[in-house]
């Protein structure tokens, strides 16, 4: 059977389950499905966060999020993948992003999902405002998502 991926980068919602269905029915080789889904918090640290505004530069985030996704397909032996990035404005409780792994066993999919996420998180053309009683910000990179990050490419 051939792997499916697919990346989409959209403003609308995503079915968390509907998404997964897709990979794996009626597959009989998969054996493992790993979904990880970020959502918005409605505080960082004690702050509260009013919403997110994600914006992206559209192709290129689409491209990068495929080369990193090919990179995770010929690293792991995958059936299927799916990554859905939402960009706009995104309030708490929120879906933001959504990766779909399967493969034959458990330590692939995590893995690679461990894999997608931890790239998503640093090296993704996103950028995230927060708005808050505050005003609104830009997030910075965080040292310990540039540290996850890096354990992927350790020999």
């Amino acid at each position: 059977m051939s792997v499916i991926a697919t990346i989409r980068i959209q403003e609308a919602d995503f079915d968390i389950a509907r998404e997964i269905a897709l990979l794996s029915q009626g597959r009989t080789d998969v054996g493992a499905v790993v979904s990880f889904t970020g959502i918005c918090r409605g505080t960082e640290g004690s702050e509260p966060i009013a919403a997110l505004t994600l914006e992206h530069y559209p192709g290129m985030a689409e491209e990068e999020i495929k080369r990193h996704a090919d990179q995770a397909m010929t690293r792991w032996p995958l059936q299927g993948l799916t990554v859905i990035h939402r960009f706009g404005r995104i309030t708490p409780g929120e879906n933001i992003v959504l990766v779909v792994t399967t493969s034959s066993h458990r330590q692939a999919a995590f893995e690679a999902a461990e894999f997608l996420m931890d790239y998503l998180k640093t090296n993704a053309p996103f950028w995230k405002q927060e708005e808050s009683a505050r005003g609104t910000s830009w997030i910075e990179a965080r040292s310990h998502d540039d540290a996850a990050a890096a354990r992927w490419t350790k020999s």
